[in-house]
Order: C-alpha cells, then sequence, then structure tokens
C-alpha cells in the first residue's frame, strides 16, 4: 500500500500481517480522493473501521486539519501506530486513535462533528446500515459521509437522516456517499 497524493505522496504503509483486515486498494482510494478533492484540505475526518489507517493517512498527506481513526483490533492500532510514526504524520496534525468498535467510540467522542466521516465496515450484508445508524449523530449539514461496501451489497437510499447522493463502483468495492 502507498499513499497516493499529497506531502506522504509514494510513501509505503506497513500492511496487515493476519487475515481478516481488508485494506482499502490503493486505487480505490484515489478514486475516493478525487471525487473529494479539496473538501478534505482543512477538513475534520474520521476514519472508522479504520484497519490500517491509510484512509486517514491519505486524508492527512491531502491536508485534512484533524483525523480521528477508529478501529477495536489492537493489532491494527498498533499498525496504525507503526505507519503514522514511519511518516512522521504526528509531528504535523497529532491524530486520535480510538480503540473501539464504531459506536462506542461515537459515543465517547460525544457532540464532536466532523466535515467529512469515511467508513469502511466487514462486507456484509446490513454493514452499511449498522454503521450509518452508529456515525448519525457525527454529521450535521453538509457533513460528508462516504461508506465502502461490497458493490453486490447496496446500502439504503437513506438511512438516520442520510442520504445517499451517488455511488461508485470498482470492481467487487463500491464507495457510497451521503449527506444529511
Amino acid at each position: 500500500m502507498r499513499i497516493v497524493a499529497g506531502v506522504y505522496r509514494g510513501r509505503t504503509l506497513k500492511s496487515p500481517t493476519w487475515d481478516g483486515l481488508r485494506p482499502t486498494s490503493d486505487r480505490l482510494r484515489e478514486t475516493l480522493f478525487n471525487i473529494l478533492g479539496p473538501a478534505v484540505r482543512g477538513a475534520r475526518v474520521l476514519d472508522g473501521y479504520a484497519g490500517t489507517g491509510a484512509i486517514g493517512i491519505e486524508a492527512l498527506s491531502r491536508g485534512a486539519a484533524t483525523v480521528t481513526f477508529v478501529e477495536r483490533d489492537p493489532r491494527a492500532v498498533k499498525l496504525i501506530e507503526g505507519n503514522l510514526d514511519v511518516l512522521g504524520a504526528g509531528n504535523v496534525v497529532k491524530p486520535v486513535i480510538i480503540r473501539a468498535g464504531l459506536a462506542d467510540a461515537v459515543t465517547r467522542l460525544g457532540e464532536q462533528v466532523f466535515d467529512l466521516i469515511i467508513l469502511d465496515p466487514p462486507y456484509a450484508h446490513g454493514a452499511a446500515v449498522e454503521a450509518l445508524d452508529a456515525i448519525a449523530p457525527l454529521a450535521a449539514a453538509g457533513t460528508r459521509v462516504v461508506i465502502e461496501h461490497a458493490a453486490r451489497h447496496a446500502p439504503p437510499d437513506a438511512q438516520a437522516g442520510l442520504r445517499r447522493t451517488r455511488t461508485v463502483t470498482a470492481g467487487d468495492s463500491a464507495l457510497s456517499f451521503y449527506e444529511r
């Protein structure tokens, strides 16, 4: 895995050495951030189901003001920490890593609001609905929510006050964009 653009462009990230973690491909990350464009610069970003941290780190590379990583697997949390350390990303912006499931993390975050919420839940039927329900309190008017999902498991058109505005498919994966 490599960072596609920004200040860390071309830098390589550590990958998981265990089964069960499905990092977002470089190609799909590039598509995501090409669509988001300049909206990332200065944004408060939540990387839910962070895994390797590649999405949040890409956001940092492209000028996000803050990134909060949410990941429950302690091995993945160490991987995120290692990737941030190798890049020196913590020297520029102090990222926050919350080791918890998404719903618990939302409770801990209280009334914080994010400009951009990117979620990569397991590719299971119904996972997108659960993720949208969980993050709804963190999404204000103007917040963009993106969910990566299996192309075969279409997420709902609307859920928890969020409305799907676009879906982009790339092979077996898809990105669905939501707004309040």
